[in-house]
C-alpha cells in the first residue's frame, strides 16, 4: 500500500484496489476513507470490514474543482474525527493532485494556515505536487466556509 501519515490520524495515498489493501488499511487502523478517484470505487471493498468509505470523485484534469466536492469532503472529515479512535485516509489514483488538495482542505478546515499545511504535507509525502489551480480550488473554498475569517487559514482571496 501507498500510504504516507500526514498527522497521527490522517494518511494520504493511492488507491486500495483490491480486498487485500482494503484488509492492509483495517489493520493500520483506518476506520474512514475519502476517495478522490474517478477510476474506482472502494465502497463494496470496505463494506465487509465496517470501513466508512466516502466516495468523492473527481477527474484529475487540473481544471478548478467546485466548493462542494471539497465540502463534501471535510465534512465526512470533520465529522469522523470527533471520534478519537477514528483515522482516516484520503486517497486519488496516485495521492499526487486531487488527495493531496483533499488533505489540505481538510488541515485548513482544522484551523491550520493553508501555507503551513502545504509544508506539511510536502514534507510528509514528496511525491505531491500542488497544482496552482487545486490550490486556488482551496482557497475558494476556504472563503465560501470561512467569510470574512478567511485570513485565519492564510487565504487572502482568490487567486
Amino acid at each position: 500500500m501507498d500510504i504516507t501519515w500526514i498527522t497521527e490520524r490522517i494518511a494520504l495515498g493511492g488507491g486500495i484496489w483490491n480486498a487485500r489493501n482494503m484488509e492492509e488499511l483495517a489493520r493500520f487502523g483506518l476506520t474512514h476513507v475519502i476517495n478522490m478517484q474517478i477510476e474506482f470505487d472502494d465502497r463494496p471493498l470496505a463494506e465487509p470490514l465496517g470501513i466508512r468509505v466516502l466516495w468523492n470523485p473527481v477527474d484529475d484534469d487540473f481544471l478548478p474543482k467546485p466548493a462542494a466536492l471539497l465540502a463534501r469532503g471535510v465534512d465526512f472529515a470533520l465529522e469522523a474525527l470527533q471520534d478519537p479512535r477514528a483515522r482516516l485516509y484520503i486517497h486519488c489514483a496516485a495521492g499526487v493532485h486531487r488527495a493531496p488538495m483533499m488533505t489540505l482542505a481538510v488541515l485548513c478546515a482544522q484551523e491550520r494556515g493553508i501555507e503551513e499545511a502545504m509544508a506539511l504535507i510536502e514534507g510528509r509525502r514528496p511525491v505531491v505536487d500542488f497544482a496552482d489551480v487545486y490550490v486556488a480550488s482551496v482557497r475558494r473554498f476556504l472563503e465560501t466556509r470561512v467569510g470574512h475569517g478567511a485570513e485565519k487559514f492564510g487565504v487572502q482571496g482568490s487567486d
